[in-house]
């Protein structure tokens, strides 16, 4: 456990503000800053920072809490690393019984033997056993210092040779395996290694750890491509290969490619903004994260069906975050590395210049598939058409692109736009229903507070109390003799009351910041909300009395078939006391 006194210290050293302006762009709104939030896709600012308070709070995802909570989510990290984050930002030590954190310490073994696995398999490559691999990375073209640069090395084909050396270093056996550099036999019970044979490529996050490990194949059996699985320390799907170089300098645009070898051959040419999705497809996490550098993308996918289809998922999901999409036309290769073999780094570049815009790419796509030259051909095109501008939430743009269809096909502007507006009607009534039945409901009623949905009322007084004490942390030391934390019906309500108190007895300030080690992120942004409520409703003091008053009648209160089976003495009894609660 992390001392409270200490924490309250690195807040006050740790304004919310500064530390999340250096995330998001913030917009001053009096009191209040907005922005766009970082943890999901919007094009209009639901992100909010109240330094009076010192927390966030996001209206669109329900995302919020203290500065702890933001450092936690944006850096993908658990409460003591957090901590230890902010801390280092703010000059700190961090008291000794905090290193005590399993998972911190976990995470902190998995890149120490993540760096030793590194220069293991770099220095491999240069041995007898690793010329194959080497003669492989020459022979695609790639120089020696862009191997050194990128830190390219060999599995050696041997079942133990990478685990024993991480034993012999101190390393357990269980932690290799959590770090997925090594594998338990189910048969013998003894430990091998997961990349055995491979050409390797380390992935470097943005703080320049090695956090994960992609292998190529050399012989044998198995998958051409194998990356690591997620790890304590790594997740596929929020990382991009090559990020931490192409960051080094000012970005005007990313080129996002498939392969390690697309991304390697563009930064060994001067393409150093070139970065690569980790074995998986582009997610929307992965263009957030890109969405923090630019606000343009080059998409250099291969050329094959697989890549189109790849490209069309690309742009929906970059258009999402805000970051406008351009698409590489690549002829006579198959993809951006073996383009520029072929013909340089200089046709590569005019490449880049001509790539057409994502509508255009789009619009290009629909002309070939049919025969424009028939009325029949005219027609599939123009309907295929106007599913793509119906997609468009720019009513301009998509009077543009009207007008260009029209011209390109011999038909009105005008008549276009009206099967567009018909096509985003008949949209909106397929979907608004559900989304609204749906996703909304799971806000309202979600996972962090599961009892709202059987007893609004006793949860809606408990949010009105909980919020009148963040405004009257005053009114805690009375409440506390009136109404307990286990008379609430939902838990994490009580949970929270309960840490109040807590608060209140040692003296400490009540505050967000104090609390993120006893809630998950989730039970933050539900927290934050109700901090959130309280300053919109201006709850007063005695709010928080009435709501207490509130809480206990309903926990006396008895269901339908309970009152059915009391007796005429019982039942007059509980009228008598119901009527006495209510006064």
């Amino acid at each position: 456990m992390i001392p409270q006194s200490f924490i309250e210290e690195l807040k006050m050293n740790s304004d919310i503000e500064s530390v999340i302006s250096s995330y998001v762009q913030l917009r001053k709104r009096g009191r209040i800053s907005t922005g766009l939030c970082p943890f999901h896709s919007e094009k209009t600012g639901s992100f909010t920072v109240y330094p009076e308070s010192q927390s966030f709070y996001c209206f669109g995802c329900g995302a919020g809490g203290d500065v702890v909570g933001f450092i936690r989510r944006i850096e993908n990290l658990e409460y003591v690393e957090a901590i230890k984050f902010l801390a280092q930002r703010a000059g700190m030590n961090v008291p000794e019984d905090a290193a005590e954190d399993k998972t911190a310490l976990l995470k902190t073994k998995i890149l120490e033997m993540n760096r030793e696995a590194a220069r293991f398999y770099f220095s491999e490559l240069t041995k007898p056993s690793g010329k194959a691999a080497l003669d492989y990375l020459l022979g695609r073209g790639l120089e020696p210092k862009t191997i050194k640069h990128f830190g390219l090395g060999y599995a050696p084909n041997d079942w133990t040779r990478l685990t024993d050396l991480l034993a012999s270093k101190g390393f357990r056996y269980e932690d290799m395996v959590a770090a997925q550099l090594s594998r338990k036999s189910e048969k013998s019970g003894r430990y091998y290694d997961v990349f055995r044979d491979r050409v390797m490529f380390p992935i470097i996050d943005l703080r320049g750890n090695v956090i994960g490990f992609g292998g190529r194949k050399m012989s044998g059996d198995g998958p051409k491509y194998y990356n690591s699985p997620d790890t304590p320390v790594f997740k596929k799907t929020k990382n991009l290969f090559a990020l931490n170089f192409a960051k080094k300098q000012k970005l005007e645009r990313l080129i996002l490619c498939e392969g390690y070898m697309d991304v390697i051959a563009m930064h060994q040419a001067g393409f150093t903004e070139a970065v690569a999705s980790l074995g998986t497809s582009l997610t929307s996490d992965q263009c957030r994260l890109a969405s923090s550098y630019v606000d343009e993308a080059v998409l250099a996918y291969d050329s094959d069906e697989a890549g189109q289809k790849a490209t069309k998922r690309a742009i929906g999901l970059l258009d999402e975050v805000g970051i406008r999409t351009k698409v590489l036309t690549i002829q006579d290769a198959k993809d951006p590395d073996e383009y520029i073999k072929k013909f340089g780094g200089t046709r590569f570049k005019k490449l880049i210049e001509q790539s057409a815009g994502s509508v255009e790419y789009e619009l290009s796509k629909i002309g070939k598939k049919y025969d424009t030259e028939t009325p029949e051909g005219k027609i599939g095109a123009l309907k295929d058409a106007v599913g793509l501008l119906a997609e468009m939430k720019n009513p301009l743009e998509r009077e543009v692109w009207a007008a260009k269809l029209a011209r390109d096909y011999g038909t009105t502007k005008e008549g276009i736009l009206t099967q567009v507006q018909t096509k985003i009607k008949r949209r909106a009534r397929a979907e608004g229903s559900r989304a609204i039945s749906g996703t909304a409901q799971q806000n309202t009623f979600g996972g962090a507070v599961p009892e709202k949905l059987k007893n609004p009322a006793s949860a809606a007084a408990e949010e009105r109390l909980l919020g009148a004490v963040l405004r009257h942390p005053e009114t805690l030391s009375t409440l506390s003799t009136k109404v307990s934390p286990e008379d609430f019906v939902c838990e994490l309500y009580g949970n929270f009351y309960r840490k109040l108190l807590t608060t209140l007895s040692t003296g400490f300030e009540v505050s967000l910041t104090l609390f993120g080690e006893d809630f998950t992120l989730e039970q933050q942004g539900i927290i934050a909300k109700l901090a959130h409520l309280a300053r919109e409703h201006q709850y007063s003091a005695e709010d928080a009395f009435e709501a207490a008053k509130t809480i206990l009648r309903l926990k006396e209160k008895k269901t339908d078939k309970e009152i059915g089976e009391l007796s005429g003495a019982e039942l007059a009894a509980y009228i008598e006391k119901m009527r006495k609660a209510k006064k």
